[in-house]
């Protein structure tokens, strides 16, 4: 059974990390629901940079379902609208009540992770001008992707290691180097 992944987006949300993530963990077979955190319902959402990009349902429909990993993208002010949906909340606390796995890029582990009060005695990392809103966390500035296997999160600094992040979560979903044949079929020699 493929594994289930929920990706939440919202008007102001990174569009790089948005496709990176969304295309390279289907690569992994993984099943992957990309959903609209707008108010008003809407799926359709404008993305940090100007980009139109659709959702595959609204948040709503996610509240009843389980997932292996919630992976929140940033951009601003994308993750201050994460961080302000209350389904999104409910889904969080719920996943970390139950041992799964979080993972959050850029604004993402600062703004919503840790507001949240998600990130206590949790190693991690976020976008460099953000660091100081790591409040709780096991702050790990010189370190692009960070995996806490023990509390189970994932985080990163940017869009510009949106592939390291995403290949880090196929590893921790597919096992060790799981990532290998995805990153050999996108030319990502460095991750091989």
């Amino acid at each position: 059974m493929p594994k289930q992944i929920l990706v939440p987006m919202v008007e102001g949300s990174e569009e790089l990390e948005v496709v990176s993530i969304v295309d390279t963990l289907r690569r992994a077979g993984a099943t992957v629901t990309l959903a609209s955190c707008q108010g008003n319902g809407d799926l359709t959402v404008k993305a940090s940079h100007g980009m139109q990009l659709k959702a595959d349902t609204h948040i709503r429909e996610c509240l009843n379902r389980s997932f292996h990993i919630i992976a929140l993208l940033g951009g601003m002010p994308g993750s201050e609208h994460l961080r302000d949906c209350p389904e999104l909340t409910q889904l969080l606390m719920t996943q970390k009540q139950s041992g799964k796995w979080l993972a959050a890029i850029c604004a993402a582990p600062a703004v919503v992770l840790s507001h949240h009060g998600l990130l206590d005695n949790v190693r991690a990392t976020c976008y460099p001008t953000l660091m100081d809103q790591l409040e709780g966390a096991l702050t790990q500035a010189a370190t692009t992707v960070v995996v806490d296997e023990d509390k189970r999160v994932i985080t990163a600094q940017g869009p510009g290691v949106v592939l390291a992040f995403t290949f880090k979560i196929i590893d921790v979903l597919y096992g060790k180097d799981a990532h290998r044949p995805i990153a050999k079929q996108m030319v990502a020699s460095w991750a091989l």
